[in-house]
């Protein structure tokens, strides 16, 4: 079986849970602090992981690390998770890391990412992984790392004829080129408003942006979200996928990376779109009631059941 190929970064999450934010120049106490492993490419390998765990299918992940106790917390994570890494070490730079607020009441969070070395990452470790690439099923990047990275990856695998997926976080500025590069793009609301300059509140105004993406040369678009589900589009049809009730809300972090590497890992199984949207978004809806982002991901098993009690 061909396997999903990640390329993107992983950081330590340090996540604090509070009331609110501080504001500038104010100390406040937190109600809990964790640390964790992170970074939307690395979550999205884990839960692409997790979701194909016991059928025999593989996933990668490209990335660069520093050497340090991070990129050990990394390699033991992929270690559990049944994630093959591609790594690149950097002995010039640190494992990145993030700060990751969350909302004691909501489950909401803020995030600032610091890539470390995985800032670094170019066109020369897609290009070393190419074979890699092209023999995938799926191929999927972010935005965490430098563009042209992404860019080439995209490009290896688009010269191969595999399924791509560009999940555009954080938003930046993309091209007609890039897109037409993308069989999927995968952005959350405010990533879509911030690509497109429409307004996303509503499914209506979701199928509006993805419209647009999909103009601008996408193959098809998916926007998620959060607790109204996720929207599928592309030149013949539209799907909404309403979210699925797995549970009290405990943190939405890792919410949309579950959501991608169980869309790549249900892609690379032969299922349709349709399929797919309603895989990723049951994975989600588990990945939310849990507390962390790569801890949170659910096992294949969990995914089948919910949907199977839910119809």
């Amino acid at each position: 079986m061909k396997p999903v190929v990640i390329l993107g970064i992983f950081v330590a999450d340090t996540g604090f849970r509070a009331a609110r934010l501080p504001r500038p120049g104010e100390t406040l106490l937190a109600e809990g602090f964790t640390l964790g492993p992170g970074g939307k490419g690395s979550n999205q390998a884990v839960a692409a992981a997790s979701a194909a765990r016991g059928t025999g299918r593989g996933v990668h992940f490209i990335t660069r690390l520093g050497r340090d106790p991070f990129a050990d917390l990394a390699h033991a994570t992929w270690a559990e998770a049944g994630v093959t890494p591609e790594t690149f070490a950097d002995p010039q730079d640190r494992t990145g890391a993030a700060f990751i607020f969350v909302d004691a009441a909501t489950g909401e969070n803020a995030i600032i990412v610091a890539p470390g070395a995985a800032a670094r990452i170019g066109t020369a470790e897609p290009e070393a992984k190419a074979d890699l690439i092209r023999g995938a099923a799926v191929f999927v990047t972010q935005l965490e790392q430098p563009l042209c990275a992404a860019r080439r990856g995209l490009e290896i695998a688009r010269a191969a004829g595999v399924t791509t997926i560009l999940n555009p976080a954080p938003a930046c500025a993309l091209d007609e080129g890039l897109l037409r590069l993308c069989d999927f793009v995968t952005p959350n609301e405010t990533e879509a408003e911030a690509l497109t300059g429409l307004a996303v509140t509503s499914v209506e105004s979701a199928g509006r942006a993805a419209g647009a993406l999909i103009a601008r040369g996408a193959g098809a678009a998916v926007v998620t979200l959060g607790a109204q589900g996720a929207l599928y589009r592309d030149g013949t049809r539209m799907i909404h996928q309403p979210a699925f009730d797995a549970g009290r809300v405990v943190e939405t972090t890792g919410a949309g990376d579950a959501f991608n590497g169980a869309f790549a890992l249900a892609l690379a199984e032969g299922q349709d779109p349709a399929q797919a949207l309603r895989f990723a978004t049951a994975t989600a809806a588990i990945a939310v009631t849990r507390a962390g982002a790569a801890a949170a991901m659910p096992a294949r098993g969990e995914t089948l059941a919910l949907l199977e009690r839910l119809g």
